[in-house]
């Protein structure tokens, strides 16, 4: 019997583009989409088929089973090159089977490194280009003719650098800055083009742009350096066809190519662009005569790194802004207001006389009144126009840079500027929105919004500190934190994915095998202090588990094993010489204290010792859950061991039998509680309500760095008091989550008090406008607040348990989990709560409502729950008297 369900088109691994595939085995998932409540899959069908539609194979009938996410390939090895299609069909609990799901179509890349007959090529020496300083754009171009009817075309493509292909005359993709950022000496993306319709009759010409990007231009603070990878860019691109015959032709990136400069004078990734229009090429890339001054390109050795195929998708434009404001500045300076820090680059349409020169300068925020440059450091973000006199006007948007910027200064505009003909276009990883949250506290709603907006201007192909500075690097601290909160915003597996196998290939490339100290790839500048530092270093470990968890993805916390098994096994060694905890020389520890001077972000209330000793337990107990995940039980028992150590000394070093911390800090407090830091009962009830007396006593403010800030409100929340929590969240006064925004904000801050109540900037040197680490709060506004949790790995099975509080009348979540949307929330009437969710099919919710009532289970499906006569404590809360009370009274009077 055919049963009313719909099953969507499968996907291959984690991939919404699945053109030039790296995966020669790629896992199935789908979704069912049916109405009827309690639905469970009881068995699936998979039929592969080949690209002219012939079955191909399959799994040979119907798999008892109810996985439905990264579900084996039933066939065979798909070589490179290669197109395979899948489709399936389901059978729910009552043996009923659906119909079959539209058929999904993947084509694998360029899998061995032999499919390459390309090399790479870089403009000749006697182009006049100095490798020592900002090197222009390069233009790189190749005429050829196909010699038949052309069936299909592809391009491979990547460089040591940055490019835009083209051909005749067209970029080919929306993608931009590609290929992005990997560790270029272990591992070099490259992407895939169907180019079929840009080919024509005759003459084609293949051309890129080419520039330095991440690998030979400025990289790092203080001055970055230069050349971190080499010190010129190259091009590496293979153009295959194949005729209507079947045969095929390549053409390859060679010294048949051809070069020359172009209007990019120079174009950085920290000090912008510099574009003179009098030098366009009018045609370089299209057929036909090129013009003068193109010379000859040299190949280079192949990269010694693995070309590997993209595991996520490339950054792109998503979204365009206008201004919203027309400022003039106490110096008279014209200024563009676009409402939002974002992340990318302004966009112009103007029209003047040749040679003059439009400057548009970039800053997150005013400072009396004027774009506020000191927080660039040295980072000149600044791009540069020069007309070329187009009575028609001109449009211009630089190439290979971007900026972080609310503001944008304009100069020598001709005539009065029209703002109508500046936007800004917005840049990043072009991930999946999955996660949202709304409730009925606009600050609270905005506070989140600045969260999305940080995670989005700082997952530009990896998860960066900031984008606006002298810096933009992948601190490993910040994403160990962030993870959680990320995986439910965004689909980032993939792009987490590739950073991940580059933090693996970075450590496992050094002699001691140890975790790059702090950013990843690891381009600090010479010199700087190579040892490792607890949370950053343990994001080898936070990390994958962070994914696994959101994405169910067993096959990620395999790849990644050898790499956190070495880190856990170097963490081990530290522990045992440090008779049972980590103690080292320094630990950025709970990293930007509020109460940190200036000038010494480090100076946290809690002792670095107790951060590393902390986060040790709670790697250790990853690791066992892992390794017995992993089906490697020794390891698990190990490492659960180790646990224990770390407990034990850490429960002799930093904890009193009365159940008081050492620091007496809510970091401290914060981490012990979370992370079963305290042996009895007693301690952790002490514990628990002295963290709460340090919250009253600091006015309700936060007290908590990069270490603490994930953990303050679940520890509070489990400590039984949430309305304590509440009261921290809806702090308006500095430092708080919400002084910011009552500020203006509309990214996360680096600091909570980035700017001070009087306007002016923090003093200090790192002084960042958008900074995601502290928005990782989120992820207690998803589970906590609405309700919203998975209570199993990748989501299949919810955990439903809202904890409305404070002056919230309402919140709900909502997040696409790999089986389909999820939803959570409330909404208070009085004394009347109701509660609402919605439960994917094929998955299962455990529901715990307010007021201590026994947990029950769900099916899938929308459900309502009305909890009568609900009550929350007074608000603001009266003194504490006893806050472990028992579940009939109140959780904070008592």
């Amino acid at each position: 019997m055919l049963m009313q369900a719909k099953v969507t088109a499968p996907v291959f691994e984690h991939h919404r583009e699945p053109l030039g595939i790296g995966e020669p085995r790629p896992r199935l998932s789908w979704r069912t989409e049916t109405d009827t409540p309690g639905w469970r899959q009881s068995a699936y069908e998979i039929e592969l088929v080949d690209a002219a539609g012939a079955v191909a194979g399959g799994t040979a009938g119907r798999v008892v089973s109810d996985a439905s996410v990264l579900v084996p390939w039933p066939g065979p090895d798909l070589p490179s090159r290669t197109r395979a299609g899948a489709r399936v069909r389901v059978w729910d609990a009552e043996g009923r089977v659906s119909a079959w799901s539209p058929v999904a179509y993947a084509e694998t890349g360029l899998l061995e490194r032999g499919d390459w007959t390309a090399r790479p090529i870089a403009p000749h020496p006697d182009l006049g280009i100095d490798p020592g300083r900002p090197q222009p754009v390069v233009l790189l171009r190749r005429p050829f003719r196909p010699r038949g009817t052309v069936d299909a075309a592809r391009l491979y493509v990547t460089a040591l650098g940055v490019c835009r292909p083209e051909l005749n005359g067209r970029p080919v993709g929306a993608d931009v800055l590609t290929p992005g950022w990997t560790s270029y000496h272990h591992r070099l993306r490259y992407f895939t083009y169907d180019v079929t319709e840009h080919l024509v009759e005759g003459e084609n010409v293949l051309g890129a742009q080419l520039g330095e990007g991440w690998y030979s231009g400025r990289l790092g603070f203080h001055g970055g350096r230069r050349g971190v990878y080499g010190d010129r860019p190259a091009l590496l691109a293979q153009l295959e066809v194949r005729y209507a015959d079947g045969s095929r032709e390549t053409v390859p990136t060679d010294g048949r190519w051809r070069a020359a400069t172009g209007p990019a004078l120079r174009s950085e990734l920290y000090d912008g662009e510099e574009y003179d229009a009098r030098r366009e090429r009018p045609g370089w890339c299209a057929p036909g005569p090129a013009g003068d001054g193109w010379g000859a390109v040299t190949e280079l050795d192949m990269p010694r790194g693995e070309l590997v195929a993209p595991t996520g998708p490339p950054v792109r434009r998503t979204q365009t802004l206008e201004p919203v404001r027309v400022l003039t500045t106490p110096s008279g300076r014209t200024v563009l207001d676009f409402g939002q820090n974002l992340v990318g680059r302004l966009r112009i349409t103007v029209r003047g006389e040749s040679g003059r020169t439009v400057t548009l300068r970039h800053a997150e925020v005013l400072e009396h009144g004027e774009l506020a440059l000191r927080p660039l450091r040295q980072a000149e973000a600044t791009d540069r126009y020069t007309l070329k006199g187009d009575p028609a006007g001109e449009t211009y948007e630089p190439l290979f840079t971007f900026h972080g910027f609310r503001y944008a200064q304009v100069d020598g505009w001709p005539d009065q500027l029209n703002p109508d003909h500046v936007e800004a276009v917005v840049l990043h990883t072009d991930m999946e929105r999955t996660g949202w949250f709304e409730c009925s506290d606009p600050l609270v709603d905005r506070l989140h919004a600045n969260i999305v907006w940080g995670m989005r201007g700082n997952f530009l192909d990896l998860p960066t500190d900031c984008p606006q500075r002298d810096e933009r690097l992948g601190w490993t601290g910040d994403i160990a934190v962030f993870a959680p909160t990320a995986t439910f915003l965004h689909d980032c597996s993939g792009l987490l994915a590739s950073w991940l196998r580059d933090l693996a290939a970075e450590q496992l490339a050094r002699p001691d095998g140890a975790i790059p100290p702090l950013v990843v790839p690891d381009a600090l500048p010479h010199g700087f202090p190579d040892a490792p530092h607890a949370i950053w270093a343990d994001s080898a470990v936070l990390v994958p588990w962070a994914l696994y968890r959101a994405y169910g993805d067993l096959g990620l916390l395999r790849a990644q094993w050898e790499s956190m098994s070495g880190w856990a096994d170097q963490l081990e060694r530290y522990v045992r010489d440090g008779g049972g905890l980590w103690r080292a020389g320094f630990q950025l520890g709970d990293w930007l204290d509020p109460a940190a001077p200036p000038d010494r972000p480090g100076d946290a209330r809690t002792d670095g010792d107790l951060v590393a000793g902390a986060y040790a337990a709670r790697v250790a107990d990853i690791m066992a859950e892992a390794a017995a995940l992993l089906d490697e039980p020794e390891h698990a028992e190990r490492y659960a061991r180790l646990a224990e150590r770390v407990r034990a000394a850490f429960a002799d070093e930093f904890v009193t039998p009365g159940g008081l911390l050492a620091s007496d800090a809510q970091t401290a407090y914060a981490l012990a509680l979370r992370f079963g830091l305290l042996p009895t009962g007693r301690q952790r009830e002490r514990a628990g309500r002295r963290l709460v007396e340090i919250v009253r006593r600091a006015g309700f403010r936060i007290a908590t760095g990069f270490a603490g800030t994930p953990l303050i409100c679940d520890a509070l929340t489990e400590a039984g008091a949430p309305e304590i929590a509440y009261r921290m969240l809806l702090e308006t006064g500095c430092p708080s989550w919400l002084y910011p925004v009552t500020m203006g904000a509309t990214t996360v801050w680096e600091r909570w008090d980035s700017l001070l109540p009087d306007g002016t900037v923090n003093p200090g040197e790192m002084t960042s406008f958008n900074h995601y680490a502290l928005g990782a709060v989120a992820d207690w506004l998803h589970r906590t607040v609405a309700g919203l949790g998975e209570a199993a790995p990748g989501w299949k099975r919810l955990r439903i348990a809202p904890v409305p509080g404070g002056t919230l009348s309402r919140a709900h979540a909502a997040h696409l989990t790999p089986y389909g949307r999820a939803e959570a929330g409330w909404e208070r009437h009085g004394d009347t709560l109701t509660v609402t969710a919605v439960v994917p099919p094929n998955t299962t919710a455990v529901v715990e409502l307010p007021g201590g009532r026994p947990l029950f289970e769900v099916g899938s499906g929308r459900h309502t729950f009305t909890v009568e006569a609900f009550a929350t404590p007074a608000w603001p809360p009266r003194p504490l008297r006893h806050p472990f009370s028992s579940p009939q009274e109140d959780p904070v009077t008592g």
